[in-house]
């Protein structure tokens, strides 16, 4: 597999390497809660590290599924979810092998598409649309992270930069349904920005 492995994860989590980790949920989850646009339904969180949105959408009445590829990210959600005694389910997997019993009514992607190379987003894309049911939402957070490489044809990350052209690629229209733009961008301690887009499964 091309990009980061497992073993790449679990020392990130093992070392807390972790710089994407906000030590809390994305001030975006809130505002999208606040203000009426996630409303709760049954929802999946995928790449959910240390479960911080999980927490937050348990607490406000979600059926939460979170999902990761590390062992280590997951024994770190459980710990979180059992601190603020909520109810979440937790599913270590491969998000580009896995495969719910249900379809989800919404999902929260922040941090799984920009965590795998590139030449996979065509697969986690194909992935989503399967995962949610028609009418559904995305709730999604596209990294901005534009590296000098880029200028000479490197892939760098990650977090793999999220070109908004790239996005419109990957979610077509005949399968998405995009909202006008400007979108929000949201700032991350990182020192990277983040794109707030909710698209509508057709």
């Amino acid at each position: 597999m091309t990009g980061p492995t497992k073993d790449f994860w679990e020392q990130r989590f093992a070392e807390g390497n972790t710089p994407w980790d906000r030590g809390a949920s994305s001030p975006q989850l809130a505002q999208w809660l606040s203000s009426g646009a996630l409303k709760p339904c049954r929802i999946l969180v995928p790449g959910c590290g240390s479960g911080y949105e999980v927490v937050e959408l348990a607490l406000a009445g979600f059926e939460v599924v979170g999902l990761d590829y590390s062992g280590r990210a997951v024994a770190r959600a459980h710990e979180n979810i059992k601190a603020a005694g909520v109810d979440a389910t937790l599913v270590l997997a491969d998000a580009l092998a896995w495969t719910p019993d249900r379809p989800f009514d919404a999902i929260y992607e922040q941090t799984c598409l920009c965590a795998l190379y590139p030449d996979h987003w065509q697969r986690y894309a194909e992935q989503l649309h399967q995962w949610i049911a028609p009418d559904g939402r995305l709730f999604a957070l596209f990294v901005q992270l534009l590296r000098e490489g880029a200028a000479e044809g490197f892939v760098q990350g990650p977090p793999y930069h999220c070109d908004i052209n790239a996005m419109r690629a990957l979610f077509p229209e005949s399968r998405w349904m995009w909202p006008k733009p400007p979108y929000p961008r949201v700032a991350h301690p990182a020192g990277l920005e983040e794109l707030a887009v909710v698209l509508a499964r057709r």
